[in-house]
């Protein structure tokens, strides 16, 4: 069955009695021994898949509409990425709810993983900040479902479908303490605005003690050695400040009611 881990080890901890699987809910002998996309990216020495997988082009088709028509009107949103291990108590998840409330009251709707930790924080402060609250869960063998201040949740199959949401409904990115799913996202979102495929938006890295090697390293080395370029650094804001924060992102909307590009160097390159 599907299991949370537990916040300081990642080991299994938790059995919540039931396994997601896109908006499906499994126990018992129906739980799968692999997930959906596993056997989608499986290397095979034998010719089903051209029988197979023909057919699994329509659930992942099916996948992009039910996301395009759920998040569709959701109007101004940004994303908060971070660790589901990083629960309530911690200095990550206070700060992650109080950044997600100020962006709500600045006209954000608010998206995360929907999942526990930082994506819970995420979700309670846009509540508390009137936005809505969005959760974009995925099939993992050790996740739990959806957190229970998610207001629009949709559970995805596939990571890829999934990503595309994030990129397509996102207006803005904020990056918090996370781990290698964490870091996907980020990396995602700099090769995106990088390669111009999709417009510049801000993306913000908080937590200066957290994310400062990571940026060394990206200038010492990948810059150094000429993989990236100086307006590549200048794609991202670091900070220790949520007032900071809430600046990059800006408001949801400016006064005409349109969408808004926050003016900071943060937005795109140069």
């Amino acid at each position: 069955m599907a299991r949370s881990t537990d916040d300081s080890t990642g080991d299994p901890a938790v059995d919540p009695g039931f396994y997601s699987k896109g908006p499906l809910r499994l126990s018992g002998d129906q739980v799968p021994a692999t997930t959906t996309d596993q056997r989608l990216l499986e290397s095979k020495s034998d010719t089903d898949w051209v029988h197979e997988d023909p057919w699994r082009v329509m659930r992942i088709q099916a996948e992009f509409v039910e996301g395009f028509s759920s998040l569709a009107e959701i109007g101004p949103a940004v994303s908060i990425f971070g660790s589901a291990r990083l629960r309530a108590g911690t200095q990550a998840y206070a700060d992650t709810r109080e950044i997600a409330r100020r962006l709500a009251d600045n006209g954000n709707s608010i998206i995360t993983g929907g999942g526990p930790g930082i994506m819970e924080a995420g979700n309670h402060g846009a509540c508390e900040g009137g936005a809505v609250s969005i959760g974009l869960g995925i099939e993992l063998p050790f996740e739990t479902g959806l957190n229970e201040h998610v207001e629009l949740g949709v559970n995805f199959r596939y990571f890829f479908v999934r990503k595309t949401m994030f990129l397509k409904y996102s207006r803005g990115f904020v990056v918090m303490p996370g781990g290698f799913g964490t870091l996907d996202e980020l990396f995602e979102a700099f090769t995106m605005v990088q390669t111009g495929k999709v417009t510049s938006f801000p993306i913000v890295l908080f937590g200066t003690g957290y994310w400062q090697g990571l940026v060394d390293w990206m200038r010492d080395t990948l810059l150094a050695s000429g993989t990236i370029t100086e307006a590549d650094l200048r794609m991202f804001t670091l900070t220790d400040d949520i007032d900071e924060v809430v600046a990059a992102i800006g408001p949801g909307s400016n006064p005409n009611g349109e969408v808004s590009t926050a003016d900071n160097p943060a937005n795109g390159r140069s």
